[in-house]
């Protein structure tokens, strides 16, 4: 059941969430809350899958580098390896399409280096080789969509 606190946190921090020192404090105080409350809600959105993480979306290719990868699993593997995949912390999310490749999934490194290494030991541990699809145009695919607290 999603209290009307979380309704507010899902509705009004899909962006502009603060960048200070205390940003849970100040989600409180715009609120009429505690940062306590603030923490609890956010950890039982995440508990209950209404939420997968609390970041920022950096463009591709400005901080580091990154890929999207593609992979051709069977499907009875298809759940393990994708649990394989997004144990590493270098892969930001990955997904089944209905395609002969897939398993997608995009990996951020710090370095080339360092993303050819996150590719081939996922390589030696699913025992599937990876593609590597080089970005040839920049997409911004805005997820944020507005909340009908009333009907919530």
């Amino acid at each position: 059941m999603l209290t009307t606190l979380h309704k507010q946190l899902l509705n009004d921090y899909q962006r502009d969430f603060p960048l200070s020192a205390r940003p849970y404090q100040d989600i409180a105080d715009a609120l009429g809350v505690t940062e306590a409350d603030v923490l609890s809600a956010f950890t039982e959105l995440n508990g209950n899958n209404f939420i997968s993480r609390i970041g920022p979306v950096i463009p591709p290719n400005h901080i580091g580098v990154s890929a999207l990868v593609a992979m051709s699993v069977p499907e009875q593997q298809l759940q393990a390896v994708a649990d394989k995949i997004s144990a590493y912390p270098e892969v930001n999310h990955n997904y089944e399409r209905e395609h002969r490749l897939n398993l997608w999934f995009v990996i951020i490194a710090s370095d080339a280096e360092h993303l050819r290494a996150v590719i081939d030991s996922i390589e030696r541990e699913t025992s599937y080789p990876a593609m590597l699809l080089p970005m040839l145009d920049d997409f911004f695919i805005d997820l944020g969509f507005k909340l009908d607290l009333n009907n919530a």
